[in-house]
């Protein structure tokens, strides 16, 4: 039977529209059917699957043109057809005039713990000249399926979003985004610093709030954090030395020697940043203790990035305190 299956057929199709209970969004409901069309393109086997996406309008404000924002809404996500344009509007007309709910205050007054590394310094592949929509992650996930070039696209474009805290949630329940990003990290992460260090970046994004360390720990990326780092130190120890004797006509090795130091120092941050985010559980780091964090930490102080420097001090500081480390340094 597998031998006359040629192709398959996906089709999806749009179901109701409506406004989120409790949240400023609309919820568009839709069905998805994939069929496995015969050589002679006749039904072979068949399954449909009904799901959900969610489109928040964090924006929508009593001020907010309502017909304005219903019609980006309408071009942004696919799921909705233009013919819908009009019921869109009437719902976030709904939205714009409803009052709060007490799960939704509760969600805005609720500080959020800054993320960090506020910046990483930008590299080809991360400056995008677009702006990412939370509608659109179905297209970047696409492009994790791509080439390397590819591939940072769609994580840079993801990224974006993971930066906002607000999307952190949506992206937590899209498991086929983040199944992705980790395998492209775990198949990919030593034929391009840039993608490894744009994807470990997400992850941190969610590392930073101790209520997503779950999906991390899921992904089996702080494990994945540990073999960068020490893969990227022994890289750095067979790098040749910097020489301030070189010669004029050697400038441009000096150059690429540096912006490669500069690049694998981005990647070393972003995931020791992560590390040190997943050590609020003691025995998280009891087991990187086990895998020799300690003496990562230590090599790294061999460095001279003063961010980098201090983060590693801090990290140090945290792992002096845990029994049985206390004893060794005491």
């Amino acid at each position: 039977m597998q031998d006359d299956a040629r192709y398959l057929k996906r089709k999806v199709t749009a179901g109701s529209l409506d406004v989120h209970p409790t949240e400023k969004a609309l919820v568009v409901h839709y069905e998805v059917e994939a069929s496995i069309l015969a050589e002679g393109g006749g039904h072979m086997l068949g399954e449909r699957k009904e799901g959900q996406k969610i489109i928040r309008v964090k924006s929508l404000s009593p001020s907010t043109d309502v017909g304005a924002l219903a019609k980006k809404v309408v071009e942004e996500c696919k799921l909705i057809p233009a013919s819908r344009l009009p019921q869109v509007e009437q719902l976030l007309y709904y939205l714009q005039n409803r009052k709060s709910s007490p799960v939704e205050g509760k969600m805005e007054k609720k500080e959020k713990r800054p993320v960090k590394p506020r910046e990483l310094t930008p590299f080809d592949g991360m400056e995008l000249n677009e702006e990412a929509s939370i509608t659109r992650v179905d297209e970047y996930i696409e492009l994790l399926y791509e080439g390397i070039p590819e591939k940072i696209r769609g994580s840079a474009l993801i990224l974006q979003l993971a930066r906002n805290p607000d999307n952190l949630e949506e992206l937590l329940h899209n498991e086929a985004a983040l199944g992705a990003l980790a395998r492209v990290l775990r198949e990919d992460w030593k034929q391009s610093v840039e993608l490894a260090t744009i994807i470990i970046y997400i992850f941190f994004c969610f590392s930073s709030f101790s209520q997503f360390h779950g999906v991390v720990s899921h992904y089996k990326i702080g494990a994945l954090c540990m073999s960068v780092v020490e893969h990227e130190l022994k890289r750095h120890d067979v790098w040749p030395p910097e020489n301030g004797s070189l010669r004029r006509d050697q400038d441009k090795a000096v150059r690429k020697y540096h912006g490669l130091l500069s690049k694998q120092e981005q990647l070393l941050r972003v995931s020791l940043y992560l590390l040190l985010n997943l050590a609020e559980d003691t025995r998280t780091e009891l087991k990187m203790r086990n895998k020799n964090i300690v003496g990562l930490l230590v090599k790294v102080l061999e460095r001279d990035d003063e961010e980098l420097l201090v983060l590693v001090v801090s990290f140090l500081k945290k792992t002096v305190h845990l029994p049985g480390e206390q004893e060794r340094h005491g």
